[in-house]
């Protein structure tokens, strides 16, 4: 044997030379679906996971747009939409398209995401909606009514179905639900970013705060001369707000109200909750208060909460 271990990269399987080109695993989903059946929503939900979402897109064009995004872009989460209008042109083709993301990225990089919903159900989101089946449109002369235009493309969508590695049946499930369950099959954590936000109310209310907590009743630093040109993570500030019983009494007032509703954002369908801090110029009581919300928020809440911290006025604290 050879004592050169060396391999050429032509000489390595296609799946392993491409997943050898990347630090994290690639994850490719084929999402489709019988119209009004929620396809649409699940690569909504996807894009909220960091899935790259395309819609619609012709099944003879899937592999070239996997490499694309993949090898030039850098995108490890891929979700390619597809759906009656594009397989009805290269349905047959289906099998041997996924067959060529696996020899490129490997089995446990590409999976069927198939959405269908009972008959029933269906006429009745079309009722509701006021739109009209995609085949419908076609003029097709087999499809007379809506029924069989469900049935004819429940035929056409048989190899798709056949092949998925996950079917979600969204007949009872609301948006809520529908996401716990995409996100039970792809197996990703639920999780919630907790933006803590200080932030001077002379500058403006945020306007994408959740909850705004005013903090300007507390005694102000700022009538200290010496402590005026410092801010709430100076020790001489906190020693300042430690002679009032106040402070400490607010902000934990405000960290057992966060404590107690910020956990239920994880059912809620939600990926950032921020959290307005203010005071007059957000430079000593509203910088105070967050960051001791933070230390006491980071290590009390459950872990798919993620506190982080910002203080928005720190560009004016040198004035």
């Amino acid at each position: 044997m050879s004592a050169d271990k060396s391999v050429s990269p032509d000489s390595v399987p296609s799946s392993t030379a491409s997943s050898a080109r990347f630090n994290t695993q690639i994850s490719i989903l084929i999402v489709s679906g019988r119209s009004g059946s929620g396809k649409t929503s699940v690569l909504n939900i996807l894009e909220d996971f960091g899935y790259y979402a395309i819609d619609n897109m012709p099944l003879s064009l899937l592999p070239d747009a996997a490499t694309k995004l993949i090898a030039d872009g850098g995108i490890t989460k891929l979700a390619l939409g597809v759906d009656i209008r594009t397989l009805q042109a290269d349905s047959s083709n289906f099998m041997s398209i996924k067959d060529d993301l696996i020899a490129n990225y490997g089995k446990d990089s590409v999976k069927v995401l198939y959405t269908t919903a009972r008959e029933a159900v269906l006429v009745a989101r079309y009722a509701a909606t006021r739109r009209v089946h995609p085949l419908m449109v076609t003029k097709d002369p087999q499809v007379k009514n809506l029924p069989s235009a469900i049935k004819n493309e429940s035929d056409a969508l048989q190899p798709i179905m056949s092949n998925a590695e996950i079917i979600i049946d969204t007949s009872q499930l609301n948006i809520h639900q529908l996401k716990d369950e995409v996100r039970a099959h792809i197996g990703i954590d639920n999780q919630v970013t907790v933006n803590l936000l200080s932030f001077g109310f002379k500058y403006g209310v945020p306007i994408d705060a959740d909850f705004v907590f005013d903090v300007r009743i507390l005694p102000n630093p700022h009538w200290e001369p010496r402590l005026r040109v410092m801010t709430g993570k100076d020790e001489a500030v906190a020693t300042f707000f430690a002679q009032f019983p106040e402070v400490e009494e607010m902000k934990d007032d405000i960290h057992r109200f966060l404590s107690r509703w910020l956990p239920e954002f994880l059912h809620n369908n939600r990926h950032t909750v921020t959290i307005g801090i203010g005071c007059t110029g957000g430079k000593h009581r509203s910088v105070f208060i967050t960051e001791g919300l933070y230390e006491s928020l980071a290590g009390s809440l459950p872990s798919d909460l993620k506190v982080l911290v910002k203080h928005r006025e720190k560009s004016q604290w040198a004035q």
